[in-house]
């Protein structure tokens, strides 16, 4: 069965070889990225790789949640349902440290951004066969700081990352309790993966993209996941794949999540 599937950050790294992947099994893939030049290059690109003319996308800068409202209006036009998101846009090193409304910008294009596209895209989650959300984490992950979260403090990149991806898992936890229909996911896709990212932070690797690309494409459609939701996938464990591992402790703290989830949404005027 076709699946409609949507992945953010996907213009290139692991997002797009998820996405190519994925769209020569024929299934209706949505890429996301922040330049429209490039989106329109790698939509063709992957077109032309997949032999699929059922690939389209939108474009959004994730680090300004008004851009992340106008997409998901539009996802909300086109799509009918979504099968599968992956959140898969992440920042580390940024030339801008903050956004224009005084976040830092790790923890808006990480969590912020997913968390309130999740949120708006809803209705069409809840229409998907066998949805499943799939939420990029990272083996650094960190204690919250919540006047960094809410712009009052700034604080390094590397803590401001690593909170950030605390911050998605807490949110995936808590989202797999709320949505019993909806399969979530929480994914280290491996650490210091061959990837654009990864180069511009530290200069060097450790594991082709293709590990972190195929268990994408694993854990959005794979039968070996159905009905698993609620976990925290580590690619860093194992040989070929990783397998399920236990994430921050922080993770596992029902009062320490439901603050976190107050938070978010005062600081995203959700209700």
């Amino acid at each position: 069965m076709t699946k409609t599937i949507l992945i953010t950050g996907s213009t290139d790294g692991i997002g797009k070889l998820a996405a190519t992947k994925l769209a020569k099994e024929g299934h209706a893939i949505y890429i996301h990225g922040r330049n429209e030049e490039k989106l329109v290059k790698v939509i063709a690109e992957i077109k032309v790789l997949s032999n699929n003319e059922n690939i389209n996308g939108f474009v959004a800068d994730f680090s300004d949640l008004d851009a992340v409202e106008k997409m998901s209006s539009q996802v909300k036009e086109q799509l009918p349902k979504i099968d599968v998101l992956i959140n898969n846009a992440g920042v580390f090193k940024s030339a801008v440290h903050q956004t224009k409304a005084g976040f830092d910008i790790r923890f808006v294009v990480n969590y912020f951004a997913p968390y309130l596209l999740v949120q708006r895209l809803l209705p069409l989650l809840e229409k998907g066969e066998a949805t499943r959300i799939i939420n990029l984490s990272s083996a650094a992950q960190a204690p919250i700081s919540y006047k960094a979260l809410s712009g009052e403090e700034q604080i390094g990149v590397q803590a401001s990352y690593a909170q950030s991806k605390l911050a998605l898992t807490m949110w995936s936890f808590h989202l797999a309790e709320k949505l019993k229909n909806i399969m979530v996911i929480a994914v280290n896709p491996g650490s210091l993966l061959n990837t654009n990212m990864v180069k511009e932070a530290y200069g060097r690797f450790w594991s082709s993209a293709d590990k972190g690309g195929n268990i994408l494409y694993d854990l959005a459609v794979s039968e070996e996941y159905n009905g698993v939701t609620g976990k925290y996938f580590d690619n860093d464990k194992g040989n070929e794949k990783g397998t399920f591992g236990e994430a921050h402790p922080d993770a596992y703290n029902p009062s320490l999540i439901h603050k976190l989830i107050n938070h978010t949404n005062t600081i995203l005027n959700l209700k």
